[in-house]
């Protein structure tokens, strides 16, 4: 399939700007796979789609500050997105400025703060923070939440709380694994309550969830990398899950990624390091029964992902709906509950 396959026409006044008042007050698209109907539904309304054998498994990243501003020495100005945090106060970043800084610079943040430019990797700049702070305090001190390119606002305080899980726990995300921004407290304990187990991996998410495929022939494409783990606990989870006959439900692309990452082999296991995988539709998920996803970017590899879990007809039926229907697009939008598509 070509990248043009998974173009769609999506109004502005769709992309959603703000979070809800409520995090589980959006609504949520279902996919009935055995009569292949569309169901209208509001997000509380996933625990009657869930069993007793069940396990959900979300994403533990959590969302650094991330975007910092500063001054190049001869006063012109720097936006610094951080891609990756390295140690001894490094990182790679992403920057914007009328003229690239180079190696050596030294770039002026607010509160004080410094950071030398140490070199390039690829398109990414190499960083160090200078001073005896700890990066971790530096960015909460000045750092600024990582909003995405389509959310057209600066961010302000109730994004600190809202573009993070109530379950982030693993620092080092410069996006926000999505479908996870649906769950509140009350929602997680409620799902305790019925005993539908839940477990986590852990992936950081990258700007690169957000960079465009520019080639049209998808074999092309170069992924872009993140650190993922999947610890045994949740191998252990998955495999008690599947002797049961309960479903392995994903919470994001983030957990699908995870955990189909670490099942290459043809089985889970447990596996911690970069992980590249593209998935697109020929793909036979290994692990993933069943998923909790957002609406995604058109020609996105999200996009093309959810295409193959669920069928590319089939996610182009739900598009159109949720359009008609005006469901709230992307990361602080509505959600989709999606069941596997059966083997052809």
């Amino acid at each position: 399939m070509k990248k043009s396959d998974f173009y769609y026409e999506l109004p502005n006044e769709l992309i959603a700007q703000k979070p809800l008042a409520e995090r589980s007050s959006s609504r949520l698209l279902c996919l009935d796979k055995t009569t292949d109907t569309l169901q209208d539904k509001q997000f509380t309304d996933f625990l009657e789609l869930l069993n007793k054998n069940d396990l959900l498994v979300l994403n533990n990243t959590k969302v650094i500050p991330a975007r910092l501003f500063g001054q190049k020495e001869t006063g012109g100005k720097v936006e610094i997105l951080i891609e990756r945090v390295l140690a001894n106060q490094e990182v790679l970043a992403h920057t914007r400025a009328s003229k690239s800084p180079k190696a050596g610079n030294i770039i002026n943040l607010d509160a004080g703060f410094q950071c030398e430019v140490l070199g390039r990797e690829d398109d990414l700049f190499h960083l160090r923070f200078k001073g005896e702070q700890d990066l971790a305090d530096i960015l909460q001190q000045i750092g600024h939440m990582p909003l995405p390119p389509y959310i057209d606002r600066a961010d302000d305080d109730n994004d600190q709380t809202r573009y993070q899980t109530v379950f982030a726990e693993q620092s080092g995300a410069v996006a926000a694994p999505t479908a996870g921004l649906h769950f509140d407290e009350s929602m997680m304990a409620a799902i305790k309550a019925k005993g539908v187990q839940i477990a986590f991996v852990t992936l950081h998410v990258a700007s690169g969830t957000f960079r465009p495929v520019k080639v049209d022939d998808l074999s092309a494409h170069i992924m872009h990398k993140e650190f993922f783990n999947v610890p045994a606990e949740t191998v252990n989870a998955v495999e008690a899950t599947k002797a049961k006959g309960g479903r392995v439900i994903a919470i994001g692309t983030t957990a699908v990624r995870s955990l189909e990452s670490a099942s290459t082999s043809g089985q889970l296991q447990t596996c911690s390091g970069d992980t590249n995988l593209f998935i697109t539709p020929g793909y036979e998920f290994k692990t993933v029964d069943a998923m909790i996803t957002n609406f995604h970017l058109p020609e996105s590899t999200l996009l093309m992902l959810v295409s193959a879990f669920a069928g590319y007809e089939r996610i182009k039926t739900l598009y159109a709906h949720a359009i008609a229907e005006k469901y709230r697009f992307f990361s602080y939008g509505d959600a989709m509950f999606l069941q596997k598509k059966s083997a052809s």
